[in-house]
């Protein structure tokens, strides 16, 4: 089945090397705009819809990140997902949903996905092609706007913002591949990829004319990879993971390192480049899973702010696939 190993790996490269192209054919250069959460590896579906599907397991995950705490008006972020396996005669496909809502300042912004991955054997792993598609909404509370008045440098009004609650959505479409073996996996996802730009309005009155505004939903990379690493002789594992993200303007990367013991308890440490140093600490006990983080602020908003806290809970209940998956693998994650 592997007699042709380069070739495979070329071609693999190849696939990753297309999917880079098109994700950079268009240069638009826009803000961060997703969660980068302390325990991505917690919840992989949300950065990339090629993971849904990768146990025998019906795997929901839901979690809260509140961030720089001590702040007026900080992010806040709530997130939840679904994924599974799904059999289709002789072919195995995933199949989830996921929504994330956050708050910042005065917007307001939610997003559902559904997703889908088809996989294929792969070298000694799998490799799975993943997309999903999503209906963006976000708010912004003009009416709580307050722009200072009685000095020299501002004025009383602003036509650029809102003074009334404004609100618009629009659709959004994502793709991923991912590669996973016995011992590591790899990944790479560009989501929003058509960039879309939401018109947020609101009604004029008799007096008035409708006022339009406009964000967007940045073109965002992602690359992930993870391993599993079992220490001989013990009951102890290490768990590196790494997560990088850029939008083409900014560049964001973390990493942590976790030790699972006796496949129950994990604890870690992880930084994020230029922003914060962070520890965790997850249990797993039958079908439950918890996770806490915390993140101390290496930046000057220190200064200003204690941390942030963050939470991930799941259950997960196992599925019957009669005999499919028979050379399974244990999952290098948490599940």
């Amino acid at each position: 089945m592997y007699k042709q190993p380069e070739k495979a790996y070329k071609y693999l490269l190849s696939l990753a090397a297309l999917f880079m192209a098109v994700l950079f054919c268009v240069p638009t250069l826009r803000a961060q705009n997703d969660v980068l959460l302390t325990q991505s590896w917690a919840v992989p579906t949300y950065y990339n819809p090629a993971t849904t599907g990768q146990v025998d397991f019906l795997r929901i995950r839901g979690g809260a990140r509140l961030q720089w705490i001590g702040i007026d008006n900080a992010p806040k972020s709530f997130l939840a997902t679904a994924d599974m396996p799904v059999k289709i005669g002789k072919k195995r496909i995933g199949v989830g949903a996921d929504m994330m809502n956050e708050s910042l300042g005065l917007f307001s912004n939610t997003l559902i996905n559904i997703q889908a991955s088809y996989k294929i054997k792969f070298l000694k792993g799998t490799l799975s092609i993943g997309v999903q598609g999503g209906y963006y909404t976000s708010k912004f509370k003009g009416s709580e706007v307050v722009l200072p008045e009685g000095d020299d440098y501002h004025q009383g009004t602003d036509e650029a913002i809102p003074t009334t609650d404004v609100t618009g959505n629009t659709f959004d479409l994502s793709a991923g591949l991912h590669y996973t073996h016995k011992w590591f996996s790899i990944g790479i996802s560009g989501l929003h990829l058509l960039d879309p730009k939401v018109k947020l309005d609101t009604e004029g009155n008799q007096n008035s004319e409708t006022s339009y505004y406009e964000t967007s939903l940045p073109r965002t990379l992602y690359f992930t990879a993870d391993s599993n690493i079992p220490l001989k002789n013990t009951l102890f594992e290490l768990q590196p993971s790494l997560l990088a993200a850029s939008d083409f303007k900014t560049f964001n990367v973390q990493a942590a390192m976790r030790a699972r013991y006796n496949r129950f308890l994990s604890f870690g440490i992880g930084y994020r480049y230029k922003d914060a140093v962070s520890v965790m600490v997850a249990a797993e006990f039958k079908n439950f899973f918890i996770g806490y983080s915390y993140d101390y602020p290496t930046s000057a908003i220190s200064k200003a702010s204690s941390g942030s806290h963050e939470i991930i809970a799941g259950y997960q209940i196992k599925l019957d696939f009669s005999g499919v998956n028979k050379n399974k693998h244990r999952s290098i994650r948490i599940m």
